[in-house]
């Protein structure tokens, strides 16, 4: 018997295992192509033979395969249910709230929790590296000390299996609509001739600035208080204006002024005008239109 049994061996299964291997956990591994476990082995890992032998192998299994498709396909091998009874299974393939909650009904009976890694690769093992898991904390509490070998900063969201996929999807997409607004500036920058380089590194120096803001946002909304704005929604949506026209001037992508502007002109037409910038959620909350 090994502490923990690890399927997939992909570029985060492998930094998972390097990383529990440096925590001195024992290891038992496998995946579809056996080759990539080769440079785990003379460490002590085991390769398993098969899915259900890894399973079989630990109190403790971790799943870091693809999406949860392709961990269905795996976990629904002869065996694997029954022997996932009385062990621990923790869910890390990347997906949405409701491919949570179907995996946890598929697996009904098994101890399971579901994971989000908010890191890349290179980022496991370290102590602020965040994993948010959701599920039943005495499950977690079952194996905590592994889990924070790979991600120190392991957030239990709550037991409603779809939490964690919620927050990590929530965070992804501040995080790419950050990333979005990012790139855009530095075809600003490079239109100008500015520097790239500098750019960043004075976006990352006032990121407290700005994660403030978004904190007040979000406060705004919580409360319902979208009125007394210190810049209003029309202030704002001048802004968008100025993106899309320096955007022509300069002869660049529009794409992302465009899309800018074409939210602040639904908040506007929606009479937002005067609340502030949190109320763009009103006009998100509306239903979708037919298309």
């Amino acid at each position: 018997m090994t502490d923990v049994s690890l399927i997939g061996l992909g570029p985060m299964g492998i930094a998972l295992a390097r990383a529990l291997q440096s925590s001195k956990f024992t290891l038992t591994v496998w995946n579809r192509t056996a080759e990539r476990a080769k440079p785990l082995l003379n460490q002590g890992t085991v390769l398993a033979p098969t899915a259900l032998a890894a399973v079989q192998a630990s109190p403790v299994v971790l799943v870091c395969v693809a999406d949860y498709s392709a961990s269905r396909a795996i976990l629904a091998a002869p065996g694997v249910h029954d022997a996932l009874r009385g062990k621990v299974l923790v869910q890390l393939s990347t997906g949405t709230p409701q491919d949570a909650r179907d995996d946890w009904a598929a697996l009904s009976g098994v101890a399971y929790l579901d994971g989000a890694l908010l890191a890349t690769p290179g980022q496991i093992g370290r102590p602020d590296t965040p994993l948010f898991i959701s599920g039943e904390a005495r499950a977690l509490a079952a194996c905590r000390p592994l889990l924070e070998a790979i991600a120190g900063n392991t957030q239990h969201m709550g037991e409603p299996i779809g939490n964690a996929a919620a927050w990590d999807l929530a965070t992804l997409s501040c995080m790419f609509g950050a990333m979005s607004g990012f790139f855009h500036g530095v075809r600003i920058c490079e239109a100008e001739g500015l520097p790239v380089d500098g750019f960043s590194q004075m976006i990352g120096a006032i990121s407290p600035v700005l994660g403030e803001m978004i904190q007040a946002e979000g406060e705004a909304i919580h409360a319902g208080r979208y009125g007394e704005p210190e810049s209003s929604m029309a202030t704002c949506a001048g802004s968008g204006r100025l993106f899309v026209k320096q955007a022509r001037e300069a002869q660049l992508d529009a794409s992302f002024p465009e899309f800018l502007k074409g939210q602040f002109d639904r908040a506007l037409g929606a009479g937002l005008g005067n609340e502030r910038l949190a109320a763009m959620v009103k006009v998100l909350r509306q239903p979708p239109q037919p298309a």
